[in-house]
């Protein structure tokens, strides 16, 4: 199995990229593409657990779009072969001074392009070793 191949790399930074725009902007619809929709597609939040996609699409459209100014660091993005790949991201927000959250995403290339699979969130303490 190829490991981190350019041009996957390139593609799924591309999705995430995009997702993160979605995602500040509560771009909905961006955001229910970019999940697979199948009932075995699951979301672990920050307070909800979500399983299958009409569990997270419904999150999603009911969630305020208040408060969702981020910005991410240490990014890594990793590719197994050319359909599978693992994106994890630190992110802070000016509302949570001393926390940092987690975000880890199961990316799959599907016909119709990248999709999520599973997603954990979650926040803790920010440390020195952050």
């Amino acid at each position: 199995m190829e490991i981190d191949l350019p041009d996957v790399i390139a593609e799924v930074k591309a999705a995430f990229e995009r997702y993160e725009t979605a995602l500040v902007t509560n771009d909905v619809a961006v955001l229910g593409e970019l999940f697979r929709n199948d009932p075995r597609t699951l979301r672990y939040g920050i307070g909800e657990n979500l399983y299958g996609y009409e569990a997270i699409s419904g999150f999603r459209a009911a969630r305020s779009p208040v408060g969702l100014s981020r910005c991410t660091a240490k990014t890594v993005i990793t590719s197994y072969g050319r359909d599978t790949a693992v994106a994890s991201t630190l992110f802070y927000r000016e509302t949570a001074p001393g926390k940092v959250g987690r975000q880890m995403q199961t990316w799959i290339r599907f016909p119709e392009g990248w999709r999520v699979v599973a997603a954990h969130v979650s926040i803790i303490d920010e440390s020195k070793e952050t």
